[in-house]
Formats: C-alpha cells, sequence, structure tokens
C-alpha cells in the first residue's frame, strides 16, 4: 500500500506530540512493507527530499506571507501527492486538511483525517470554517480519545474511529542504572513552555511543595516563548534553587531524564493525547495531571496517577505530596503504569490503522 501522510511539522526541528506520533507511525507502517511518503514544510538546513528509516519525506518550502503563503503552501502539498500516487492520503489534523479535499476532488485519491488535539479543542477561525466540510468528505475520520471523538462529532455528526498514539517501548525499558532511590524526590515536565501547558501552575504548586518538602526538586524539561517569563516567576516566588529549566533535550535522551524523576506532572488547560504522558506511564511514573481533553483516557484517578482541576496548583501540590510521602504508593501507581503502557505499543497502533486503511480501499484483509 501507498500512503502520504500530510503533517504541517516534522522532526528532526519539531518535537511534539504530533511530529514524534507521526514519525513513528510512518517508520513502523514502513516496517509493515507500505510504501510511506511524508508530506511536511521545509526547515532550514534539510533537504526537499530524504529516504530517513525506510520513509520518503517531502519537505516543500512555506512563504511567510499572509494567506498566499497557506495558499501556495497547499498547492505544493496537491502537487507532490499529484507526483506521489498514493492509494491513501492520511491528513494528521482537520487544519491541513484542505489539500486533501482538492486531491480528492481532481485526482480521486481517497483521504482520512486523524483529529491530534489543538484543532479539535482550540480551532483557529479558518479550521471552524472547513472542518464541517473537511469531515464531511472523508473517507474515514479517527479520534485520539473517546473525549475528542464526541468533540469532533459536534462538528460533525458521522462515524468516528479511536485509535490511540503510541509509544516505542523499548526504549523506556528502565536500564541497569535505574531510578533513583526514595532520597530522590524529583517532579518533572517535559513540553513545549506554551501558555496552553500552563506551567505557571506548577511553578506555583512548587511553591506550596517546597514549604513541606524543602529537598523537591522540578525539572521543565521543553523550551518556547514562555521561558522568560517562567523564569521570572521561579524568581519572584524565592524558587530558583529548586527549580531547573533544563531548555530542549534530544528525543533519545527523554527516557533517561524520566528514568531519574519521581513523579511526572501535566498543568495543561487542554490536551488531545500528549504522547509525553504515555512515556512517563512507559518509564514507571506516577502522574499528576490536569483532567482536560484526553487526558482521563489515559490517566484513571488513583490507578496510574491523579487528575486534578486545571489552574489549581492548590491540587497540584497537594497530589504530589501525597506520591512524594508514600513510596508503597509510587511503587503501586509505578507498576500499574508500566503494565497500562504495554497497550499502546506501536505495533498493535500500527495494526489498528492499518485496517482502517484497508476498509477505505476495499482491501481484504
Amino acid at each position: 500500500m501507498k500512503v502520504a501522510i500530510i503533517v504541517t511539522l516534522f522532526p528532526p526541528v519539531w518535537l511534539a506530540g504530533t511530529e514524534i506520533a507521526t514519525c513513528n507511525l510512518a517508520e513502523n507502517l514502513a516496517k509493515r512493507g507500505h510504501e510511506i511518503h511524508v508530506i511536511t514544510s521545509l526547515d532550514e538546513g534539510l533537504p526537499k527530499e530524504s529516504c530517513e528509516k525506510g520513509v520518503d519525506v517531502h519537505r516543500l518550502p512555506r512563504i511567510k506571507v499572509r494567506f498566499f503563503g497557506v495558499f501556495a503552501f497547499w498547492i505544493e502539498i496537491v502537487r507532490t501527492v499529484r507526483k506521489i500516487k498514493p492509494d491513501i492520503v492520511h491528513v494528521q489534523s482537520l487544519s491541513i486538511a484542505t489539500p486533501a479535499l482538492i486531491s480528492k476532488r481532481i485526482l480521486e485519491i481517497p483521504y482520512l483525517v486523524w483529529g491530534r488535539g489543538t484543532d479539535v479543542y482550540l480551532p483557529d477561525w479558518f479550521t471552524k470554517l472547513t472542518a464541517k466540510i473537511i469531515m464531511k468528505n472523508a473517507d474515514s475520520l479517527l479520534a485520539l480519545t473517546e473525549n475528542m471523538k464526541q468533540k469532533m462529532r459536534e462538528m460533525c455528526d458521522r462515524d468516528i474511529s479511536v485509535v490511540p498514539n503510541g509509544i516505542d517501548l523499548e526504549r523506556f525499558k528502565i536500564s541497569s542504572g535505574g531510578k533513583k532511590g526514595d532520597s530522590a524526590k524529583t517532579i518533572i515536565f517535559v513540553g513545549r513552555l506554551h501558555p496552553v501547558k500552563a506551567v505557571q501552575y506548577l511553578i506555583e504548586a512548587m511553591a506550596i511543595i517546597h514549604q513541606e518538602m524543602p529537598d523537591v526538586k522540578l525539572v521543565i524539561v521543553g523550551d518556547g516563548a514562555e521561558r522568560s517569563r517562567l523564569e521570572e516567576l521561579a524568581e519572584r516566588l524565592d524558587l530558583k534553587s529548586c527549580i531547573q529549566f533544563a531548555g530542549q533535550v534530544p528525543q533519545e535522551r527523554i527516557p533517561q531524564v524520566m528514568h531519574q524523576a519521581d513523579v511526572f506532572a501535566l498543568p495543561s488547560l487542554t490536551e488531545g493525547f500528549p504522547v509525553v504522558l504515555l512515556e512517563a506511564m512507559a518509564a514507571g511514573l506516577p502522574i499528576v495531571a490536569t483532567n482536560v481533553g484526553g487526558i482521563p483516557d489515559i490517566v484513571e484517578d488513583g490507578v496510574n496517577g491523579y487528575l486534578v482541576n486545571a489552574k489549581s496548583p492548590d491540587e497540584m501540590a497537594e497530589k504530589i505530596l501525597m506520591l512524594m510521602q508514600n513510596s508503597v504508593m509510587r511503587e503501586k501507581i509505578s507498576a500499574n503504569n508500566r503494565e497500562i503502557a504495554k497497550r499502546y505499543g506501536w505495533d498493535a497502533v500500527t495494526a489498528i490503522l492499518e485496517r482502517v486503511y484497508q476498509n477505505v480501499l476495499g482491501v481484504s484483509r
């Protein structure tokens, strides 16, 4: 099967959830014998055409001119689809699906759209305008979670399949170095420093935690426009000694960084299906996260972590302290998480997606 996957951004420059998931998905589909083409935007210093781990990557330049630049990018995507002649076009986000609709109209190539998060929960004005026609004409629609499925059905009432993100479980197995013992009291956050991640509430929670447990450290892994504001907040709360801004960490080092922590915290205002939670689970970390978007589909309160209200540093501090002060509870939740993470191996997720492709194309299994 020949598949063209359209995604706005792609590694190695971009390493957020959708980009990492798309990279893993493409590689695993290629391993299963499919011809996979990723169509994405061109980043400085990278070739326009390349083959990366069995995946053909087509990087298209984007003109930084409002409206015209986007339209020109779409036309280049359609031209690339016409050159590839795939059996199916797979779009990673409603916000970049217009070229797939055009390709279906002109080239008669079926397409599916996989809702990813912001495109469903916080769509821009154009996505709001086009979502219904995009979804109505898609040959298949996917959502990452049940919650996302319901949100998508509010845009267009039709059948939508739930297919979660996956994870490379082997990368997160505990090495011989293992996790640190009870003497290590470290909270970790991994993600973009973007307003939607609401890291300021985690820092405010840290002020409460620090009063009760002065030895606890918070490591913030990631970078973004909010970093300077967050650093100023940490300094204003006199927390610079117990908060480390680690900056962007290469993906290959994420398992090592997580294995040095005791609790994973995610204070987001909204989320689709954060891959980082699967990574934390596979690393055996108890999770404290906000009860928003698709997070409750991953975190069962009291089983593999705790859910708290968004914008509530008091609640977050309370649950983190509960975990930090109870090693038996941490170990139980850690074991639960490693077991639950097995459901999200990329082999299983890719097999599900492969069946979706076959159903669209009417291919016998």
